[in-house]
């Protein structure tokens, strides 16, 4: 509450304002060492679980992608090593030894699990097909189960031929994962849903179990998807300029200080159709995506092309492909940030190289004589 909410946010962004990469990043791989080493020492957990730790309190943090980013080497690394140290754990001699107990935990995680997963989700009120894709997806264990089977053995609690069980019954899982997911591709399930009246009417399961979102009042607006590093100055110009607008923001902190400054702020996903709805696009003057997320932010241009064909709408995209990928779900204008800072430094370079011109013809005509002689 008090380290994790207040201190190491504080910390990263005390950091990202240094401007270097290299100390961020150094940072990030601190924080995540130290809270592991100080969770292993205090609670007496594993490393492993105090990484865990780690990781949900730098989920706290509004830096928290620019540090998930910021640590993909040193994750992929650090996958090799872990699974590498699984492979070297794992005792073949189980599959020989044991084959009716591997077998029946591959029942539990492939079959016994899934079931549990689809009925779960049928009891939410979700269709048969979206519960199916949804189990089989989670028909496999993963790195999580290692880190308890090692705890459970740890504390004697768990045999250790139990942990080359639970060891192999996740690398067959995690192997027989795809290939279930593919053979779930390929059946005609939502035909067959279709045929039977699985479909109901109404709104999607998805917006079930939820409350309904209010239709903005507002109209002839601009509609602001995004409150990040570019969003917030979007915002602060549309405020400066008194035009009518609205933001919608994923993210609940953030989303709660929009409001602090009485802008009127939509909680969700710019790509859920509901969203959408509630900011009343038909009647809107435009909308700016300013998320750097082009799936996203392609879904969101795609829907409110439907809601208004005459909107304007501005994007933004870090490279050619998100350009294109906007532009083809039909966005008005995108705006490639590396483009517009190449645009800018010419024009500056344009504009004092003019600068210099004028002053070196003063200087020529002022002192022609001497610079004959």
């Amino acid at each position: 509450l008090i380290v994790g909410k207040k201190l190491i946010p504080a910390i990263l962004h005390y950091v990202a304002h240094t401007g270097s990469r290299e100390l961020f990043r150094l940072a990030v791989l601190s924080i995540a060492l130290g809270v592991a080493y100080a969770a292993a020492e205090l609670f007496g957990i594993s490393l492993a679980l105090g990484a865990f730790f780690a990781g949900m309190i730098l989920s706290e943090s509004r830096l928290s992608q620019q540090a998930a980013t910021e640590s993909l080497p040193m994750r992929d690394a650090f996958a090799v090593l872990f699974f590498v140290s699984v492979g070297m754990l794992f005792d073949p001699r189980i599959l020989i030894e044991a084959p009716a107990a591997l077998l029946a935990t591959l029942f539990i995680i492939l079959i016994a699990k899934t079931a549990a997963a689809y009925l779960v989700v049928r009891l939410f009120g979700h269709q048969a097909p979206t519960a199916l894709s949804i189990s089989v997806s989670l028909a496999q264990i993963g790195e999580f189960s290692f880190i308890l089977a090692g705890l459970g053995v740890s504390l004697a609690i768990l045999p250790e031929s139990a942990r080359s069980l639970i060891l192999a019954g996740a690398i067959i899982s995690i192997l027989l994962n795809p290939l279930l997911i593919e053979l779930l591709d390929r059946l005609p399930l939502w035909h067959v849903a279709a045929e039977t009246g699985e479909f109901e009417p109404g709104p999607p399961p998805e917006a079930r179990g939820r409350e309904p979102i209010p239709l903005t009042r507002l109209t002839d607006h601009v509609v602001l998807v995004g409150h990040g590093r570019v969003g917030s100055v979007v915002s602060q110009a549309l405020r400066e300029a008194k035009l009518p607008f609205l933001v919608i923001e994923a993210d609940h902190d953030a989303a709660a200080d929009i409001r602090r400054h009485s802008i009127e702020t939509i909680t969700g996903n710019a790509a859920d159709p509901e969203v959408v709805r509630s900011a009343n696009l038909g009647a809107a003057r435009c909308l700016l995506v300013a998320i750097p997320d082009a799936f996203e932010g392609g879904q969101a241009v795609m829907q409110a092309r439907q809601a208004n064909p005459d909107l304007l709408i501005i994007a933004r995209a870090h490279s050619e492909e998100e350009v294109l990928h906007l532009k083809k779900h039909g966005a008005t204008t995108v705006i490639m940030g590396e483009e517009q800072i190449a645009r800018a430094m010419i024009e500056d370079v344009r504009q004092a190289v003019l600068a210099g011109r004028e002053a070196v013809d003063t200087r020529g005509s002022t002192t022609a004589p001497a610079l004959s002689e």
